[in-house]
């Protein structure tokens, strides 16, 4: 057979793959989340004093659309209802309906915010990324608790003014009220700092939560990529640490922590698996060695540094050129041995077929393997990322134009970011369309992003 038929048999069977139909396909496979990024920048590692948050909402049922929440007064005595997320898949694609689960006080006055899937800035420029991690399986007890993880940031933004501010705040209302979800890092920035908050639940049976906040320093980078970061603590260095008061208690009393055996470790008591996966590690390592390769870091290690202090300042354009990595230029590029015979050249050449986001089902064909298995290997941009934020919090200006959402839909490596002020008080209406509950629709802008 002549290469150029074996090119044209290669053809056919993508497109049978590719318009087979709808795949009934999870976020994640191998067994570990593995459906965000986020990295965070201190206001001394930004080329412009920006402190930097972001997330990558690498998942196929999130909404597809924004709008703008206001600032809202509400009577005295006003309650607050509380919803949880449950898959739906009665549309055209798969998504989430909320279903109210119970109340609580609502404050008298909250402050607006950018209301992307996880909201993501508020009118103080106070930030929010997130990153799922998971957790030891015993400790989700979504039955007796009422706030999850997108509930919890819509609270954050709509009561809070500090990165401090709403861990604290985070910390009273999850003691009372509990924690529903799985384990959680958010990554919280405001003017002058930014924190890594890591959650998890209680235990099968109990009310409440476990949680730990480490403040990036400064001068550093950080990144959380689905996996728990977090290692030893000192709650002696509150400029620096918090935690849950029951933080060491279930740890000891779940037999996950001996005292005698040396300090705490967050990651090794409540989220030992993400020190196994992979596809959170080797993010964790192409982060910092972009942005700091003098460090020599192992991309096989186990765990890597907190944070890290940049080989030089990050700029907004570094900061996006990090969301569209894909390995390139590494051994864990998973096209680089994807090669053809050229009948023009004769020469092995990278095929024309072969790029990096190929659907799961297609991976097999060209027998890619890697770090994630069958699936090669799980790089920062993904052809099945919703939409993507960076924000910039800038203390030395205005909140109405210090405070900035970069915002992508779709792959963010094929995509743009529009900048968006944290004061808008509206969006242009193909953003405010959702793409997902009739499926294609040109009225919508992640359909053109998409596209």
């Amino acid at each position: 057979m002549s290469s150029v038929l074996k090119m044209i048999l290669i053809v056919v069977l993508n497109a049978s793959i590719l318009f087979a139909g709808p795949q009934d396909k999870p976020d994640w496979e191998g067994g570990v989340p593995e459906a965000c990024t986020s990295i965070t920048i201190g206001k001394n590692a930004s080329s412009d004093g920006s402190v930097m948050t972001s997330h990558t909402c690498d998942s196929h049922r999130t909404r597809s659309w924004l709008d703008i929440s206001p600032a809202k007064d509400y009577k005295k005595g006003a309650q607050l209802t509380l919803v949880k997320r449950v898959p739906y898949d009665s549309l055209a694609m798969p998504t989430y309906r909320y279903l109210p689960i119970g109340e609580i006080p609502q404050l008298e006055h909250t402050y607006g915010f950018i209301n992307t899937a996880y909201p993501c800035m508020n009118e103080k420029q106070l930030a929010i990324g997130e990153s799922t991690f998971g957790g030891r399986e015993s400790l989700h007890e979504p039955d007796l608790n009422l706030i999850d993880c997108q509930q919890l940031v819509r609270l954050m933004l709509e009561r809070c003014e500090t990165a401090r501010g709403a861990i604290k705040m985070a910390g009273n209302l999850l003691k009372k009220y509990g924690w529903s979800d799985e384990g959680e890092c958010l990554t919280i920035a405001d003017t002058k700092e930014v924190w890594h908050f890591e959650v998890v639940g209680p235990g099968k049976g109990k009310k409440g939560a476990v949680w730990v906040a480490q403040r990036v320093p400064d001068d550093h980078i950080s990144v959380n990529a689905n996996g728990s970061r977090i290692r030893q603590i000192d709650l002696k260095k509150p400029d620096y640490f918090m935690a849950s008061d029951n933080i060491y208690q279930v740890a000891q009393d779940s037999g996950w922590w001996n005292p005698d055996n040396g300090p705490l470790e967050f990651v090794y008591a409540y989220a030992l698996e993400s020190r196994q996966s992979y596809a959170a590690r080797r993010r964790e390592w192409r982060v910092f060695d972009l942005a700091a390769p003098s460090l020599g870091l192992h991309p096989d290690a186990e765990n890597f540094p907190f944070s890290v202090k940049p080989d030089s300042l990050i700029t907004m354009s570094k900061m996006v050129a990090m969301f569209q990595d894909w390995y390139q230029g590494t051994e864990f590029d998973i096209v680089k041995n994807i090669k053809w015979e050229n009948p023009e050249t004769g020469k092995y050449e990278i095929s024309p077929l072969a790029n990096p986001w190929m659907p799961y089902d297609m991976l097999p064909l060209f027998k890619v393997n890697g770090g994630w298995g069958k699936l090669g290997e799980r790089q920062i941009a993904r052809w099945y990322t919703m939409y993507a934020t960076i924000t910039q919090s800038r203390e030395w200006l205005p909140d109405e134009v210090g405070g900035v959402v970069w915002l992508a839909f779709d792959n963010v490596a094929s995509s743009i970011y529009v900048p968006l002020y944290c004061s808008i008080t509206d969006v242009a209406e193909p953003f405010k369309t959702p793409g997902r509950t009739k499926g294609f629709n040109r009225d919508s802008a992640w359909w053109a992003f998409n596209r």
